[in-house]
């Protein structure tokens, strides 16, 4: 039997101690946006159905491969595998598209819902999962870190809607792989500022 000590080790039944995995760095990557490149990889080769199975696959696989070398279940590659896996079956049993594009914007509503809970509930749920590599935020930054990351995913959904509904299979592709993961790369930029005025100096095991 394993527990974790605060000291980031395990300690043994018989008191021996273990390191915690800890992810090469390139791992969160990886599995936040392997499905997505591989879908569009497969949709460039082989359309529509092809790309749905292949996401389908590799958010599965992302979501093995970080607990191979975390050993845990990272929150936002298995919500959105569930959603993968349902959307893309009924993509493939029915031969219709708007189930898998639909996705993002389930996705992203679900996002938004967690982050309201958390600025009315104050209880971390989903943004610390997405925030674990920033530096620690005093409250006022926190706070608006959370207004941000809620208006990002509605005005996200409100994109993928739009863009479902307007757009052709092949161009709505385009938006949501390079076009999303663009968007979101923008978005974190942006928030560089923020962080920085509201760090606080994280506390050393001497102080």
């Amino acid at each position: 039997m394993v527990r974790a000590m605060e000291d980031g080790t395990n300690v043994t039944a018989q008191g021996g101690t273990a390191e915690i995995r800890r992810a090469p760095g390139w791992i969160g990557a990886a599995v936040d946006y392997g499905p997505l490149v591989a879908f569009f990889a497969a949709y460039e080769l082989g359309g529509l159905r092809a790309a749905t199975i292949t996401v389908i696959g590799a958010t599965c696989l992302a979501v093995a491969v970080g607990w191979v070398f975390t050993r845990r279940i990272a929150l936002i590659p298995a919500v959105t595998a569930v959603i993968v896996g349902v959307l893309g079956g009924l993509t493939l049993y029915l031969n219709d598209p708007d189930f898998i594009k639909l996705k993002p914007t389930i996705v992203y509503l679900l996002f938004a819902l967690a982050v309201a809970t958390e600025l009315a509930s104050g209880r971390p749920l989903l943004v610390r999962a997405m925030t674990a590599a920033m530096p620690p935020l005093d409250s006022a930054g926190k706070r608006t870190l959370l207004i941000r990351f809620l208006l990002f995913f509605v005005v996200m959904a409100a994109i993928n809607e739009a863009a479902r509904r307007a757009l052709s299979t092949d161009l709505w592709v385009l938006w949501k792989v390079p076009g999303a993961i663009g968007a979101t790369f923008l978005f974190a930029l942006a928030q560089v500022p923020l962080i920085q005025r509201h760090r606080v100096a994280e506390r050393t095991p001497e102080s």
